[in-house]
């Protein structure tokens, strides 16, 4: 690159601001270093050490003056105690290192002083207590399921659309609501017909809804609330299936306990040896270690399950088994996935060491659709 010619650079014109004649010396001075002065150089130890050093530079003290040394080092090392936050690191629960934002995780993925992510008395204490009311409810009165389903269903709907809300989306609350209990309804009163047949009139009645508030942003908001019909009444109408046969409650037990089996599997097979993540963009404590963990637990729990309460072949338990893990890790990655589209932590906060009851039903809710197909086949009523 052609250096700047002394016309081109700050002080060289005006009032003695001359160029320097030919033979001018650089006088030296401790506060300011080299300074020209008539004859050359004042020191032979700092020539100029290169040909843009020997440009001729304005007299006085109006021009730049030449740095000579190395440039001056980075800042020393930071005290310790004030990384900052966004170098942290923490141990996520697969043992692999991510950033430590736990702040910004869900409360099933925040770090809780331990290698579990979650207050884990917390959420073993409401996972045993929402069990209970499970299994209470369905040896005690079968239509009692009904209505924790159907209760459960409300609240998802509630905190599934509140969510989209926060994410500027308006699916319309009423309609859902209505339609939710519906379908449940209709389920166990009219079967597999009575749930499809629950859930178009509850999109018709979603798109009506919407044509109340105005034609800006009507597709995207009718959009979600067909996909919170899908998401929540729909998918846990089939659990409302499962119950209709006369062997019902067997069914039920073998799809609730087989996602457990998927979450308790998956859970302890990743803290001991998790390695690989699965989805580090959209769940990063989900491996694959963590994965073949719950598909091996869930083949063992609906092996026996199947072959002892439903008569179903023993080769039909795997089937059932690794085709429920699958379900309740996409259902578990999908509702991730959203959670991370719409930037929110949580869907809810009613669960302790859970989140939402949202956030207990992701997995729960595409197995059921898968539970229901499969022993349609494996072990027909």
């Amino acid at each position: 690159m052609t250096p700047p010619s002394a016309d081109d650079r700050p002080g060289s014109s005006g009032p003695g601001t001359e160029p320097l004649r030919s033979g001018a010396r650089v006088a030296s001075s401790p506060e300011t270093g080299p300074r020209p002065s008539a004859g050359g150089w004042s020191s032979p130890s700092s020539p100029p050490s290169s040909p843009a050093d020997s440009q001729e530079q304005p007299s006085g003290d109006t021009g730049p003056v030449p740095i000579r040394g190395d440039r001056p080092g980075p800042p020393g090392p930071r005290p310790t105690g004030q990384v900052p936050p966004s170098t942290r690191t923490a141990l996520t629960d697969d043992g692999a290192e991510s950033p430590d934002d736990g702040a910004e995780l869900p409360t099933t993925e925040r770090p809780a002083g331990g290698r579990a992510g979650r207050n884990l008395g917390a959420a073993i204490g409401v996972g045993l207590s929402l069990g209970a009311v499970i299994v209470a409810s369905l040896l005690l009165w079968r239509p009692a399921f009904v209505g924790v389903v159907t209760a459960a269903v409300l609240v998802g709907v509630v905190e599934l659309t509140r969510a989209l809300t926060a994410g500027r989306f308006r699916p319309p609350l009423v309609p859902l609501l209505v339609g939710s209990l519906a379908m449940e309804g209709l389920a166990w009163t009219r079967g597999a017909t009575g749930l499809v047949v629950g859930f178009l009139l509850t999109v018709l009645a979603v798109v009506l809804w919407r044509l109340a508030y105005g034609p800006a942003g009507y597709l995207v908001d009718a959009a979600s609330g067909v996909l919170v019909a899908v998401y929540v009444p729909l998918l846990a109408g089939f659990a409302v299936l499962l119950l209709v046969p006369d062997d019902g409650v067997s069914r039920v037990l073998a799809f609730i306990a087989t996602v457990v089996a998927s979450d308790v599997g998956g859970y302890a097979a990743g803290v001991l040896f998790g390695k690989h993540p699965m989805a580090p963009s959209i769940s990063p404590k989900k491996s694959w270690e963590g994965f073949a963990g719950s598909v091996t637990t869930c083949m063992i729990v609906a092996t026996l399950i199947l072959a002892f309460a439903l008569d179903a072949p023993w080769w039909g338990g795997l089937v059932f088994g690794a085709a429920m893990a699958v379900s309740a890790t996409i259902g578990d990655l999908g509702e991730s996935l959203i959670k991370r589209d719409l930037g929110i932590k949580d869907m809810g906060h009613l669960l302790p060491g859970h989140g939402g009851l949202m956030d207990r039903l992701d997995s729960l809710l595409p197995s059921a659709a898968v539970a229901y197909l499969l022993l349609s086949l494996l072990a027909p009523a």
